[in-house]
């Protein structure tokens, strides 16, 4: 069974993002209340200055940004920042959204102290991987942390199984999939890993980098 989608780049998964905003909330809510919710604070935990929020969404990570912080964010899809916004002024929360893929950020070189990825690289295919590291790594300072977290194929048998039944259902409500490549490129991106580290299970990875 084949696991490699469209990035969220392509036009095709944008055209997808934009078919289900209004939906994104509702198609993710049974994960969302289920585990993510309690884990999106380990997310950005520790971090200060000026962070990037990538692939914003809808904004779920907002309860989750540290006190302090100058926050962006940015998505691909024109129709999720319109939701992320309104959630950005429902809690208060300030932050700079723009639309701006990962492979064509709209910020300058060094801008910020923290980047952050949450569900993301999972969703862009693996020609898109390395260029969209490189822009975190470019807008990153040196002395900054990039932090990636995605879903990873299990090695247990029966949970390895069941991934594989619910690819389908990944590939076609959110494009994307349990076996992302990004570790394959941090070093061809002038990154290497600080830590990694398994937040739920051994399903769901968080991996820390900074620039070499």
């Amino acid at each position: 069974m084949s696991q490699t989608l469209a990035p969220v780049e392509s036009l095709n998964a944008r055209k997808t993002y934009e078919r289900i905003a209004f939906l994104y909330d509702f198609l993710d809510a049974p994960y969302e209340i289920g585990w993510k919710r309690a884990l999106r604070r380990r997310m950005f935990e520790g971090l200060k200055g000026a962070i990037l929020d990538a692939g914003v969404g809808t904004g779920c990570n907002f309860v989750a940004y540290p006190a302090g912080v100058k926050a962006s964010g940015c998505d691909a899809s024109a129709a999720m920042l319109e939701r992320a916004r309104a959630r950005a002024d429902r809690l208060g929360v300030m932050v700079d959204l723009r639309r701006s893929d990962l492979t064509r950020l709209d910020w300058a070189d060094a801008t910020f102290d923290g980047v952050v990825a949450t569900f993301v690289f999972a969703c862009i295919e693996d020609h898109e991987q390395l260029a969209a590291l490189k822009e975190l790594r470019r807008v990153c300072k040196p002395t900054g942390e990039i932090r990636i977290v995605d879903y990873r194929l299990s090695p247990r048998p029966l949970v390895r199984k069941r991934q594989q039944l619910m690819s389908k259902w990944l590939s076609g409500a959110f494009a994307a999939s349990y076996t992302p490549t990004t570790e394959h490129y941090f070093a061809a991106a002038g990154l290497e890993v600080i830590e990694e580290k398994f937040l739920r299970s051994d399903v769901l990875k968080m991996i820390r980098l900074r620039q070499r």
